[in-house]
């Protein structure tokens, strides 16, 4: 197990959720790899925690797809697989393509102006900084624009349920600097497309954007498989 593991305090979270943050973080870091085995008691010892808290937040990495639990193994982080990345993928295209194309009819002057703000922003973030996360969290904020101007909640609910199984995907493609310039332009082609209300445009740009970054993360997993 990882010496960097350390717990990270909040004192406006529940113990349960400080965990969760604490090992989903060590997830998408690397420091606990694919494969590893999540000991309740261990990690209880290293942590400074009961081992109650470490089992809901097992469970709720499960949740995200970040953890599994095999039987008469225990818990695990769970390995990406070409397969996963497939079916999440495939359910966000839908889902993502419906949203802009609802996008284009009803987004607002405001929304718009988000929406170039917010492809401002992750230009701005991927040429000053090396924070995947933070990277991670502009691009989401660019699609959060698209997601909450469709005016759908039902859809808006779907899409923020997929969020979490979306976000290690989007965090190991992001580690890549070399996507930046590609994601930059598809974020600045979608905003053309909704600005002139070209729904079908709007459509295709997210088809291939979402068919770009499963190629990327399939390609970081056959390079894993590799090692």
């Amino acid at each position: 197990m990882t010496d960097n593991l350390e717990l990270q305090v909040d004192a406006y979270l529940p113990l349960r959720d400080v965990v969760f943050q604490t090992l989903r973080g060590a997830i998408l870091r690397g420091d606990l790899q694919p494969g590893e085995r999540l000991m309740e008691l261990q990690l209880a010892s290293k942590l400074g925690v009961s081992r109650t808290p470490i089992r809901e937040a097992i469970r709720m990495l499960e949740q995200e797809g970040l953890a599994i639990t095999i039987p008469r193994k225990g818990a695990e982080v769970a390995r990406m697989t070409e397969k996963d990345v497939d079916d999440v993928l495939q359910i966000r295209c839908a889902l993502e393509e419906l949203a802009v194309t609802l996008a284009c009819k009803n987004i607002s002057q405001d929304e718009m102006d988000n929406l170039r703000s917010a492809a401002d922003r992750f230009c701005e973030i991927t040429g000053t900084s090396t924070d995947i996360p933070a990277i991670a969290e502009a691009d989401e904020c660019f699609h959060d624009v698209i997601y909450n101007s469709s005016e759908n909640p039902k859809l808006l609910n779907m899409l923020n349920n997929l969020r979490e199984q979306m976000y290690r995907y989007r965090v190991e493609y992001l580690k890549d600097p070399s996507v930046y310039p590609r994601l930059i332009d598809e974020h600045e082609c979608q905003y053309e497309a909704i600005k002139a209300q070209d729904d079908t445009e709007a459509a295709a740009i997210t088809r291939k954007h979402l068919q770009n970054q499963t190629e990327g993360v399939k390609q970081i997993i056959r390079s894993q498989e590799e090692k």
